[in-house]
C-alpha cells in the first residue's frame, strides 16, 4: 500500500464552509500533513489559519517560506504567494506571476507536488468559481496520486469541482466534505494497518 506522504486541498468561492466541514472531522492522531490552497486576496492579512484552528483538532499554521512539513499539521498558503513542494518535505513561496488569476493557485500547488511527492500526493478540490486545480488534477493521476473532489450539487459554486471531473474523469473520488473526510481517514488507516 502505498504511503500518502501530503494532501493538498485546493479552493476558491464557497471553500471556506466545505473546510469547515471536511476539517474538523479529522482526529487528532490524523498523522498526514495537509496543505490547504484557497483564492483570497493579497491586499490584506488572512483570518483563515486562526477560523480553521478554532474548529480543528489539529495545529493550523500560515505556511513560511521554506518551512518544514510535519504530520498532523494543516498549514494554509499565504495570501500573495505561490505554494511549493520541495523533495526534502519542505514548502515554498513563490512570487511569480498569477496562474489562472490566482496567487496562490491551486494548479501550480498540485503540479509541484506531484513532481515532489508523487503517487504520495491525495489532492481534494473544493467550491469556487473557475477552473484552477483542473488541470493539476490530470498531473497527480498521471503520478499515480489520488484525487477527491467535491460533489458538485454540495458546491456553493459548483464550476471548479465539475471543471476538475471533466478533465479527469472517473478516475477520481467524488462526495460531499463530510464524505471526503472519511475518505482520508480510511486511507491513513489502511496505510497504518497495512
Amino acid at each position: 500500500m502505498k504511503r500518502t506522504a501530503v494532501i493538498v486541498v485546493g479552493g476558491s468561492a464557497g471553500s471556506l464552509e466545505a473546510l469547515l466541514v471536511l476539517l474538523p472531522e479529522l482526529p487528532a492522531t490524523f498523522a498526514v500533513p495537509a496543505v490547504i490552497v484557497m483564492h483570497m486576496s493579497a491586499h490584506h492579512p488572512s483570518l483563515l489559519p486562526e477560523i480553521l484552528a478554532r474548529k480543528c483538532r489539529l495545529p493550523v499554521v500560515e505556511i513560511e517560506d521554506k518551512q518544514p512539513l510535519i504530520a498532523g499539521t494543516i498549514y494554509v498558503a499565504a495570501p500573495g504567494y505561490h505554494v511549493l513542494f520541495e523533495r526534502d518535505g519542505t514548502l515554498a513561496l513563490s512570487a511569480d506571476d498569477a496562474v489562472n488569476h490566482s496567487r496562490p493557485s491551486i494548479d501550480v500547488a498540485f503540479e509541484s507536488a506531484a513532481d515532489a511527492f508523487g503517487a504520495g500526493v491525495v489532492a481534494i478540490v473544493l467550491s469556487g468559481g473557475n477552473d484552477d486545480g483542473a488541470r493539476g488534477v490530470v498531473r497527480i493521476l498521471e503520478a499515480g496520486g489520488i484525487v477527491l473532489v467535491q460533489d458538485p450539487a454540495s458546491a456553493r459554486h459548483p464550476v471548479m469541482p465539475r471543471a476538475a471531473l471533466a478533465r479527469a474523469g472517473e478516475s477520481v473520488r467524488v462526495g460531499r466534505p463530510a464524505e471526503l473526510a472519511r475518505t482520508l481517514i480510511a486511507l491513513a488507516t489502511e496505510e497504518t494497518s497495512a
